[in-house]
């Protein structure tokens, strides 16, 4: 879209005299800068939305957009628009490279690191024979399991399982001799502490895999890139990273390293070929960006960045450290891989400043510029945040940023507003069995809920299509409040119900967490009215 300069200009928020308004409260610039033309032009793709940029403090989180891209990496992105490839050939002389960079056997760019756990699952099961593969989802007469450690149960093992594999979860040595057999694909781990120095480190389950020919799979998305790589050194096969944490590579991009013939086969397995995980798809300019964030990592100054991010954790500190029952710490990230920024969190006397850290939270993430810190833009952290603190992590801040968080903290915290509100009786007594029904996006499901009511406060269970959780809550007056969570084995169903209760029906609005809203109603069932 091409632009003339008063058109662009009129385009540009307008900035009052002396600071920005923010939520209401003067921003005074003090010691820095505005926000730049160029931040605001960029702003502006998104306000034109109706959609509000934010201020990162939270890190290397993908909902508030993960990690900045580096300068390098985006000219390396724009570089390869310019001329096409065959992608084949392309990735057969990256992979070479990652390979020589990383001392890795080979290595593939992906789709993400979930991704990159996806095709080596596939890769595991298939071998790269493109019959297997067309076979997919079927696994009749394929190795059809994935044995996984109990400490690394998450989330992200569902990128194994969209392939079908089931699960078999081992918490000894004993345990992980008895899974291994003919049907086991691989054994996935999660790198951390556990992996490294526990009773089924990596190096413990390779001495029982590798005579069985079972590939281990290290997912170590948020690590450094580190070399020799310490997973494979342990005994790992294959080791994914995501391209859009500390790598500061494309946010739509991973790696896969580690055996050629595994990591051949997992990219054999998606995009630009066909078949079941065609969606995996990596372009040119995601592949040339990721090399060059891998280039680069080895070409950054990173005791330098280290100091940055500390010294910007320091300007916060000084500002608020006048506010009275309020204290503050920097823990910094010592010998760990994951995720190695330092941390500020800001703590108080809630009977001086008489707010949670959820409510910390809200109320920064209300402001204009919005200011993401500890769980806020996730729609619900389970349980929220009660506790009186908050959490600043400086790694994916731009110099200037922090004035505006140490100013917009201070703001709230030294002249809190009142928030709580007292308990009203409750109008009815909801122990009992309830029908429930919610209507998500595209579907109207019926669940149940169960209560056992003492006064305002409620327990119970919510059962919901997947699985029975417990549940809690409370009751003013006819406003209801309602949580229930389910994070066994890598799930996460976090839902939180607020509505109006009349005699024996009630009916709101429920937060699914990362899945959004839905609207919801309920009624006493039957035998019981």
């Amino acid at each position: 879209m091409m632009l003339n300069r008063r058109k662009l200009l009129q385009m540009l928020p307008t900035v009052p005299m002396g600071g920005i308004l923010t939520g209401g409260i003067a921003l005074k610039w003090k010691d820095s800068e505005p926000p730049t033309q160029k931040q605001n032009i960029a702003s502006n793709i998104y306000s034109a939305l109706g959609v509000r940029p934010l201020i990162n403090a939270r890190g290397t989180v993908t909902i508030v957009g993960a990690s900045r891209i580096l300068p390098e990496v985006k000219e390396a992105m724009d570089a390869a628009t310019l001329h096409y490839v065959q992608l084949d050939e392309l990735m057969e002389g990256v992979g070479n490279r990652l390979a020589e960079i990383t001392g890795a056997e080979w290595g593939c760019v992906t789709s993400g690191a979930s991704a990159a756990i996806t095709l080596a699952t596939l890769a595991c099961v298939t071998g790269g024979d493109p019959d297997k593969l067309w076979q997919i989802p079927d696994l009749n007469g394929l190795k059809d399991e994935v044995i996984i450690p109990s400490y690394s149960r998450t989330a992200y093992e569902c990128a194994a399982r969209a392939v079908g594999v089931k699960m078999i979860e081992v918490s000894t040595q004993e345990e992980l001799k008895s899974a291994l057999g003919p049907r086991t694909a691989m054994i996935l781990v999660l790198t951390g502490q556990l992996s490294a120095n526990g009773p089924l480190s990596i190096k413990e389950i390779a001495n029982l895999a590798k005579p069985l020919g079972v590939p281990i799979l290290a997912d170590a998305a948020a690590e450094e890139l580190v070399v020799p790589n310490p997973h494979l050194v342990q005994g790992a096969d294959l080791v994914v990273y995501s391209g859009g944490k500390c790598l500061r590579g494309p946010q739509c991009a991973g790696l896969l390293l580690g055996r050629k013939d595994l990591v051949k086969a997992a990219w054999i397995a998606g995009a630009p070929h066909h078949g079941c995980a065609r969606g995996q798809k990596v372009g040119r300019e995601e592949i040339m960006g990721m090399l060059t964030a891998v280039e680069m990592w080895f070409k950054r100054d990173h005791s330098e960045e280290q100091k940055v991010w500390n010294l910007w954790l320091d300007h916060i500190v000084h500002r608020l450290e006048k506010i009275k029952g309020l204290s503050t710490e920097i823990t910094q990230p010592g010998e760990r891989l994951s995720n190695r920024f330092p941390s500020l969190q800001v703590s108080w006397d809630p009977e001086l400043i008489p707010l949670s850290g959820y409510d910390a939270e809200n109320l920064l993430w209300d402001l204009n510029p919005r200011i993401a810190v500890s769980g806020a833009g996730s729609f619900l952290p389970f349980p929220p945040n009660m506790k009186p603190n908050i959490s600043i992590n400086p790694s994916q801040l731009e110099s200037g940023e922090e004035k505006i968080i140490a100013e917009q903290v201070f703001s709230i915290l030294s002249n809190p507003p009142k928030l709580t509100k007292s308990r009203a009786l409750p109008i009815v007594d909801l122990s009992g069995h309830w029908d429930l029904e919610i209507s998500f996006a595209a579907s109207l499901v019926s669940q149940t809920f169960v209560f056992e009511q003492k006064g305002n406060d409620l327990r119970g269970t919510h059962t919901g299509s997947f699985a029975s959780r417990e549940l809690s809550g409370t009751l003013d007056g006819k406003d209801i409040l309602i949580r229930s969570s389910y994070t066994r084995d890598g799930v996460r169903l976090n839902f939180e119900f607020t509505g109006i209760v009349a005699d024996d029906a009630m009916e709101g609005e429920v937060s699914l967490g990362e899945y959004g809203r839905a609207s919801w109603k309920a009624k006493r069932h039957e035998y019981q009215r």
